[in-house]
């Protein structure tokens, strides 16, 4: 599927899409050779990290080093904190592009969208237009920084998510700022909201969970997570690897390495 979805080059695209050596599906076939792999543990946000998800990081280092690559504990030397805010800042600007888009294109009212959605629109509207760029133009030193960090290393492995799966509601917004919210909203006052100290609580308490994604996605390097540790209540808790860019091909191998050395399609969590 993704030689298909790889496609040809856009010629109205800002860029121009690496080409890999073969076919993605022979390179899934590859051995990956011996890696260099630098692993951390700790969240990027100094937030709490589960005992579980640590251990599926230990053991996935054990099984790595088992089949012969070498694995030591690294720094990527990202301020991982600022980068999350600095991706909410891309998330709450481009959701309130988005709601404005849609209700011109719809007639949609308020009553359209969630009242988390109007919050964070709400937050992107109060941004000014040099903090936003700001935050964009950091970007780019955290793209250098993991390049960097990738010229000592051929991957970077995390924790997948920094705790086993969430019940559902978990992630809900606190009954008080929802409560707040409501008042605010019709008054369009919600913008305030952001100004508060418990919007960044809200948000920061809702990334804690997946600290370790936002690294790859505001940098656009590719990453896979293969879910090679087992809760004891059967839960499948994943690790992440991150390469550079154009290194779809190791993420492939290598993954496909892992599941041959330890299946994992047959476990199924007791329900």
């Amino acid at each position: 599927m993704l030689d298909v979805l790889a496609g040809a080059p856009d010629p109205a695209g800002p860029y121009l899409p690496h080409r890999p050596p073969a076919p993605y599906a022979e390179l899934a076939r590859r051995a990956p050779g011996s890696l260099r792999i630098g692993f951390t543990t700790r969240s990027p946000l100094g937030t709490a990290v589960h005992p579980e998800a640590v251990a599926a990081v230990a053991d996935a280092a054990a099984l790595l080093e088992g089949l012969g690559h070498h694995v030591e504990e690294a720094d990527t030397g990202i301020d991982e904190r600022g980068l999350a805010l600095d991706f909410l800042a891309m998330w709450a600007t481009e959701t309130a592009v988005t709601v404005d888009a849609v209700k011109r294109l719809t007639g949609a009212g308020n009553t359209g969208f969630e009242l988390d959605t109007h919050v964070l629109a709400a937050a992107g509207r109060r941004m000014r237009a040099p903090a936003s760029y700001a935050a964009h133009q950091r970007w780019n030193l955290y793209n250098r920084q993991l390049a960097a960090f990738h010229t000592r290393y051929d991957l970077l492995l995390t924790p997948t998510l920094a705790q086993p799966p969430l019940r559902i509601g978990e992630l809900d917004t606190p009954a008080a700022v929802r409560a707040l919210a409501r008042l605010l909203l019709p008054l369009g006052l919600l913008g305030l909201l952001s100004r508060t100290g418990a919007y960044e609580e809200a948000v920061i308490a809702n990334l804690a969970p997946v600290p370790f994604t936002q690294l790859a996605n505001i940098t656009g390097r590719p990453a896979a997570s293969v879910p090679l540790h087992r809760t004891p209540d059967g839960l499948p808790l994943g690790v992440q690897f991150v390469a550079p860019l154009g290194g779809e091909g190791t993420l492939l191998a290598l993954a496909a390495q892992l599941e041959s050395a330890r299946p994992w399609a047959h476990l199924e969590p007791a329900l």
